[in-house]
């Protein structure tokens, strides 16, 4: 008797839940490199070399552990390319009598898992991803008949759980739940960044980078130069460093935007926890060691576990409970084009100039350039919410659906109508501003407010309230905003509108074929 077991491209654990007390002698360890999953969506070209030289790594650790490994690559002739095509093929080469496997992590793969007991005529066993600190099934309970489901409570709820930052008494350590008023700092000029750890490519990843170039040649994005963490052990290195040298400072200056600094103090260990190379509850629990150990204040530490254990957690509950609806959300009816400077970076306004030219390079920017930049922009313009989503997807190392739709849809864009967001993060020139150096060498003036020189985001920040007044009026958290927008004289209404609506005129539909052919 075979049991087959399929591995994703990313449950790259060696604690995951379909490996568990499983007979070697009788198992057989399915990874398959298929181009269904390269194109749903024209993946950035160092995530797609990213993910394929953790799976041949992740592969040779298990062979090595005692394993018997069925490793299917791209340019396999007989390769179908799909994730079921490859299980049935499996199923049938090591006459297979089950199949086991963890449940995927995307809606999408997920309704494949469904059909595999179907395509196969096995019995197929599903098994919960436990390597989340939270369940489905558990956020499914969190979630049931609640009026709101805000992310600060369920964040609350995580570190009861797991006794992150918490006091023997059952208080948050320091009296409070979130810093975040003491985490939002200019940095000063001339310091220092830490940067990440990077890898020197092996041969494994040297010949990934091949097959990418080859492949995938007309995919977004710089591939080389690659440094990336590839093993479990590189992934291990990573974390280390950013304890030791950043995660001090990470607090303070996380939502500082610095032209040519594209990293700060972030962890970058995103693309490590979306992989499986390391696990949410290991990374908190270290940064808990370091606060404990006096080596971190509590301000950076609160906030980098409020990402993993609160946002990553919630996202990912909040993605199942809507899905499939998720997808089609758009509650602001929101229905432009996604300008083309999002591909080329061809735009004056510096800051998405700068931001964009990031993303092509590296396949990364950090949350604030992801949401009070391009999401920002995105939302003021009223970019259809599909369009903007699929880029993120597209664009960044750490971006899988189930992490990235929620963020973009519900988070940045508003989509959702409030699911996730209690407003929209909405800003104009001024928030840039004052959390970047972009603005001083931009083609903009940043405190203009109309006219062709203005910076566009404060006449499109206001023309969005403008458009949106009826729906958004009501918000508790709106009503200062719209009332500074209503004392302001007709005259001046109709010069933010007018300036918003030159502008937007100018903007250039993207091309298709960037994000799926």
């Amino acid at each position: 008797m075979t049991t087959l077991i399929p591995v994703l491209g990313d449950q790259l654990s060696g604690t995951l839940a379909s490996l568990r007390d499983q007979d070697r002698a009788t198992s057989v360890i399915l990874l398959v490199e298929v181009r269904a999953e390269t194109q749903y969506v024209k993946h950035h070209k160092k995530k797609i070399a990213l993910i394929f030289s953790a799976m041949r790594h992740f592969a040779a650790a298990l062979e090595k552990s005692g394993w018997t490994v069925d490793y299917v690559r791209l340019t396999d002739p007989a390769n179908t390319h799909s994730f079921t095509g490859e299980v049935t093929r499996a199923a049938a080469r090591h006459a297979a009598t089950a199949i086991r496997t963890v449940e995927g992590a995307e809606y999408r793969v997920r309704q494949m898992q469904d059909d595999w007991s179907k395509a196969t005529g096995l019995p197929v066993d599903i098994l919960h991803d436990d390597r989340f600190i939270c369940s489905i099934p558990e956020f499914m309970t969190w979630a049931q008949g609640r009026k709101e489901h805000r992310m600060e409570f369920f964040y609350r709820d995580m570190r009861r759980k797991t006794g992150l930052l918490m006091d023997p008494n059952g208080k948050p350590t320091g009296g409070d739940w979130n810093y975040d008023k003491e985490n939002r700092q200019t940095p000063p000029r001339g310091l220092n960044y830490p940067a990440p750890l990077r890898f020197e490519p092996d041969e494994i990843t040297q010949d990934v980078l091949t097959l990418v170039a080859e492949e995938f040649a007309d995919h977004f994005g710089d591939l080389t130069p690659f440094a990336l963490p590839v093993t479990r052990a590189h992934a291990k290195q990573a974390l280390k460093h950013f304890i030791d040298t950043a995660l001090p400072d990470f607090g303070r200056y996380q939502d500082a935007m610095i032209a040519g600094q594209d990293y700060l103090y972030h962890s970058v260990l995103s693309l490590c926890l979306n992989t499986g190379l390391l696990e949410p509850l290991e990374v908190c629990e270290a940064a808990a060691a370091a606060y404990d150990a006096g080596l971190a204040p509590l301000p950076a530490t609160e906030g980098f576990i409020r990402q993993i254990a609160g946002w990553r957690e919630y996202m990912r509950g909040m993605y199942w409970w809507d899905m499939p609806e998720f997808a089609t959300r758009n509650a602001l009816n929101a229905h432009r084009p996604l300008p083309d400077f999002y591909w080329t970076g061809d735009t004056d306004m510096r800051c998405l100039a700068q931001s964009v030219d990031q993303t092509k390079r590296e396949a990364y920017a950090h949350h604030i350039q992801r949401l009070m930049v391009l999401g920002n922009f995105a939302m003021l313009a009223g970019v259809e919410p599909g369009e903007i989503s699929d880029w993120f997807l597209v664009v960044y190392f750490d971006a899988y659906e189930w992490v990235e739709m929620p963020n973009v849809i519900g988070m940045s864009q508003f989509a959702d109508g409030g699911m996730i967001a209690s407003k929209p993060y909405a800003g104009g020139g001024a928030y840039i501003d004052r959390m970047s150096d972009y603005c001083g060498r931009c083609r903009y003036d940043v405190k203009q407010k109309t006219g062709p020189d203005a910076c566009p985001f404060n006449a499109l920040y206001w023309d969005f309230l403008a458009r949106h007044e009826d729906t958004l009026k009501t918000n508790m958290r709106l009503r200062t905003v719209y009332a500074s927008w209503n004392r302001m004289t007709d005259d001046r209404r109709a010069e933010y509108r007018t300036s918003a609506a030159t502008f937007l005129e100018t903007l250039i539909p993207a091309k298709p074929g960037y994000a799926k052919d």
